[in-house]
């Protein structure tokens, strides 16, 4: 049985509906101050927006855009003990008028330390129980390490220049070795594009080791007096997963085990072009099969693809298509929890 110590998943992950308003507005029933909170419009064409608390509110960058960070003023203004307040948001990515919304929320440290542990000193938000940690850094152009303040490996590390645009986000699984990598530094993917592995040098080809990553000397990640913030994530047993799977182009679909009842489910086939997709348990009817799909690297409004069922243990891919299932393809996975399948109360989790 899959046992974990987070007996309650959303005490560091929740998943925010609301209805915008255009005046300002306070989003609570998060269940806890957030750290970096997601913003995506779902019934009209719109960026996503992601602000955290490192940075500051009001800072944003978005998932589908390779722009620099913004400053605005009328977007997420603070971070709540309970959720997040919002701004009149007159440029269209949190809180127009009668719009249908979600935010993604993840708890960090609620403050920051500095951290030595790399030859870059860092700015640092790390929670350890749940395997989160944010990361403010200065490129120098020069090889460099930067601490991330985990205290073990990070199963994927992601990546953003916050000073320029025509910049990728950058993402990298440690801990897979996929697509003919000698390691799982050596390919990496573009959150904001469809591009299957890059075989680049953004992460100088090198693990990350339990205190630090590395950085090449490219300039989506390490550009010379160019400001970076990236985002680490660890595996939590019954709380976390972080992996792959093989599609099989059948209706019948994969099986995916996390060892807990999904909240949040976004994926990405590796091999080919194709979009990210994800899926939550809040945007979704209160059965199988899971819809409310939106794509992370697009600003498309949400669609309805039943693609998928959230079990107590997993997920089911319950369609052909492409983006979730091609005969033969890898898929990277990003999940996190509802529930665990066994918690330490020995409660079993249920499907939905």
């Amino acid at each position: 049985m899959a046992y974990t110590t987070i007996k309650k998943p959303s005490d560091y992950f929740n998943t925010k509906l609301y209805t915008g308003t255009g005046s300002e507005l306070a989003i609570t029933g998060v269940g806890f101050q957030p750290d970096w909170t997601w913003i995506k419009r779902r019934d009209a064409v719109a960026n996503g927006g992601m602000f955290d608390n490192v940075r500051g509110a009001t800072k944003l960058l978005s998932s589908s855009q390779t722009d620099g960070e913004q400053t605005l003023a009328q977007s997420l203004k603070s971070f709540d003990s309970d959720g997040f307040t919002l701004g009149t948001g007159t440029n269209g990515y949190v809180n127009t008028s009668a719009s249908t919304t979600v935010a993604w929320n993840w708890l960090g440290a609620n403050g920051t330390a500095s951290n030595t542990d790399g030859s870059i000193t860092s700015t640092v938000s790390a929670n350890t129980t749940s395997g989160f940690s944010i990361v403010s850094y200065t490129g120098t152009g020069s090889v460099a390490t930067v601490g991330h303040g985990l205290g073990s490996i990070p199963d994927m590390i992601t990546v953003k220049n916050r000073s320029t645009g025509s910049t990728n986000w950058r993402s990298i699984f440690p801990n897979m070795v996929l697509g003919g990598a000698s390691n799982g530094a050596d390919y990496n993917l573009n959150f904001n594009t469809t591009n299957p592995w890059n075989d680049g040098t953004e992460f100088n080809d090198t693990m990350p080791t339990s205190s630090v990553f590395t950085l090449g000397t490219a300039g989506d990640v390490n550009t010379n007096g160019d400001n970076y913030i990236a985002y680490c994530w660890k595996n939590i047993k019954g709380y976390s997963k972080i992996g792959y799977y093989t599609g099989n182009g059948n209706a019948d679909g994969t099986f995916v085990y996390t060892g807990f009842k999904p909240a949040f489910f976004m994926v990405k086939q590796t091999d080919t072009t194709r979009n990210w997709n994800l899926s939550d348990n809040k945007r979704t009817n209160s059965f199988n099969v899971v819809d409310g799909n939106v794509h992370p690297n697009l600003s498309n409004a949400e669609n309805t693809y039943d693609i998928l069922d959230f079990v107590s243990n997993g997920v089911k891919i319950r369609n052909s298509f492409n983006d979730y299932n091609a005969s033969g393809g890898t898929y990277i996975y990003i999940a996190f929890a509802e529930s665990p399948l066994v918690g330490t109360n020995n409660i079993p989790a249920v499907a939905r």
